[in-house]
């Protein structure tokens, strides 16, 4: 019985375990409640272990530690503690580990994780591979001193070939030799602290925004900030590629700064992210031509932080010569931990590479819920069994917002079916009513789930089972679904297969009655939480929200909203 383990210390912890070819994953943030698993103002060198995580893992596969055969992590080479080093980053992760997996622990670059958590289960064969985030480990700089910031592969059957890298870089400065950071992921981010309130997550905002604007007005001052060669490298203006968003940035005859958002009208806002989407687009596409020169590949494999702008993601395979596209499932750094699983299962243990999911409910199942975790003004309508999939559809016809938990719990940023809130994407409010009980700002659009065998009738362009891009919604269905539209007609579409098991039937029933083979479908979790893990904290959530109906399994609750719902906190874990 072989077995393969994977981890990530780092930001956004998790754990993944492969046996006998069944993965388990998840991410130690659904046990703490804290969103990354990083308390507020910790210190980015702080080495957390997955310790809940791991260990359900374990216990889902029946698995004792010492049946693990190997144990990777992705390096990251933390910043020091305390200005000290307290020992080399394989001493202390080992030290976080109970044995003997400590002792079987090996370091693998943050990038190659990154990267085989999509290619390892892609289902291609020779392929690019493009990892971008805010910044990786020096495991993986093969091209010269410093961390990982943009890094390009050329990817074949058992064979992991970097062949592109972007590093940082030094130049003179008022007090000597100044070290550069040329992170789009940084750049992203730097820009978006400028341009969205604090409270609000940054760069997602950000690229919300940005269909509102016009790219024209900023387009000159930002644009100017990123210089792109010929071979393929990509160069930032400091400080504007690092974590520095202090410094202002002048454009349009104004000081950008963090500390001046209030200041500036929305208008200016959008047209400021409509050109930083603009700039940052150009460079990812600008990166991914050069690969496709390199390797001659047909297909890209994207993955790392920044693969989570789905906004880009929409249109890079076509502006950048590419005849496919697979993003990786979660291409933020919980995902790590996946590449560090399946490095070991293929590379370490010689086993084929995992077949292309369809979903990624890698994680806990929620378990029963209780009557005594039935909500104050909330009734139980029972164990409804064959009927639960019609009568949550009728709910959801009628207007209604139901919290949806089924199955195992997905893995990565996005709630596809196991734990949604789900509502009618016909219904105009409802996305307005949404953004108020989740308290996000106004122009933040919802995305819609569509079962696979319509999506061409409503969308062009393509689309993943991750809600990892956006399509075009056809003219003619914008006004059918304005729930699930932007501004800028397009969504980020979910596709779901018949035999989804947290949607497929759902999606069935609910076209059956109103001939819509979509729902609109965005996480079930308060505002600066986790997506929520068990029944109990479903409970908690729909009522704190004020949500209509819960469905936990076969057990369908109904709010009586004559009654106060409590405010809306964080779950405990």
């Amino acid at each position: 019985m072989p077995v393969a383990l994977g981890l990530n210390f780092h930001h956004d912890t998790s754990a993944a375990l492969i046996v006998d070819g069944q993965l388990y994953a998840a991410e130690e943030e659904r046990w703490s409640g804290l969103k990354h698993h990083r308390p507020h103002g910790q210190h980015k060198g702080v080495l957390t272990s997955p310790t809940a995580s791991l260990a359900w893992c374990l216990e889902a596969a029946g698995i004792e530690p010492d049946q693990v055969d190997v144990v990777w992590a992705a390096g990251m080479r933390p910043h020091p503690v305390g200005g000290q080093w307290l020992a080399t980053e394989h001493e202390e992760l080992s030290a976080l580990l109970p044995d003997p997996l400590g002792q079987r622990l090996r370091l693998m670059s943050h990038h190659t994780a990154h990267m085989l958590s999509g290619y390892l289960i892609s289902g291609l064969g020779h392929a690019a591979g493009l990892v971008i985030d805010a910044g990786g480990s020096p495991l993986g700089a093969d091209f010269g001193p410093g961390r990982e910031r943009i890094t390009g592969y050329d990817l074949r059957p058992g064979h992991i070939d970097r062949v592109h890298q972007t590093l940082p870089g030094l130049c003179a400065g008022p007090t000597g030799v100044e070290r550069v950071h040329h992170s789009l992921g940084h750049f992203y981010r730097n820009m978006a602290h400028r341009v969205i309130p604090p409270g609000d997550e940054p760069e997602g905002s950000m690229m919300a925004l940005a269909a509102y604007g016009d790219p024209a007005r900023y387009r000159k001052p930002i644009g100017e900030l990123i210089h792109l060669g010929d071979d393929g490298t990509v160069r930032i203006t400091a400080p504007y590629g690092s974590v520095d968003s202090r410094t202002p940035l002048m454009a349009g005859g104004r000081a950008w700064t963090q500390a001046g958002v209030a200041n500036v009208s929305l208008s200016e806002r959008a047209d400021f992210a409509a050109a930083v989407q603009e700039a940052f687009a150009a460079a990812v596409v600008h990166t991914a031509r050069h690969l496709r020169r390199l390797t001659r590949a047909t297909d890209l494999v994207f993955s790392g932080g920044c693969a989570l702008n789905s906004h880009l993601n929409g249109t890079l395979a076509q502006d950048s010569g590419f005849d496919g596209l697979f993003i990786a499932p979660a291409p933020h750094d919980a995902g790590t931990a996946v590449g560090a699983a399946l490095y070991g299962w293929h590379h370490h243990l010689g086993h084929d590479p995992l077949p292309a999911p369809a979903d990624a409910g890698w994680g806990p199942v929620p378990g029963t819920l209780p009557l005594r975790d039935v909500p104050e003004g909330w009734k139980s309508l029972g164990e409804l069994g064959d009927r639960l999939g019609p009568t949550v559809a009728g709910l959801l016809a009628g207007g209604s917002m139901v919290g949806w938990v089924q199955g195992p719990m997905e893995f990565g940023p996005r709630a596809l079916g196991h734990r949604s809130i789900l509502a009618h994407p016909g219904v105009a409010d409802s996305r307005d009513r949404l953004n108020t009980i989740k308290r996000r700002a106004g122009y933040r659009p919802f995305a819609p789930a569509v079962l696979d065998t319509h999506l061409g009738d409503w969308f062009t362009g393509d689309a993943d089972p991750f809600m990892n891009r956006v399509a075009r919604i056809r003219p003619e269905h914008a006004a059918d679904v304005p729930a699930v539209v932007h501004h800028d007609g397009t969504a980020r579409v979910q596709t779901v297969t018949a035999g989804h098991t947290g949607l497929g039937g759902l999606l069935e029933e609910f076209r059956q009655q109103t001939g819509l083979p979509m729902l609109l479908n965005t996480s079930f979790n308060l505002k600066g939480t986790p997506i929520l893990r068990t029944a109990a904290q479903a409970a908690q959530a729909a009522a704190g929200l004020g949500l209509d109906a819960l469905a936990v399994g076969t057990t369908l609750l109904v709010a009586d909203h004559g009654q106060h719902a409590a405010p809306a906190r964080g779950w405990a874990a």
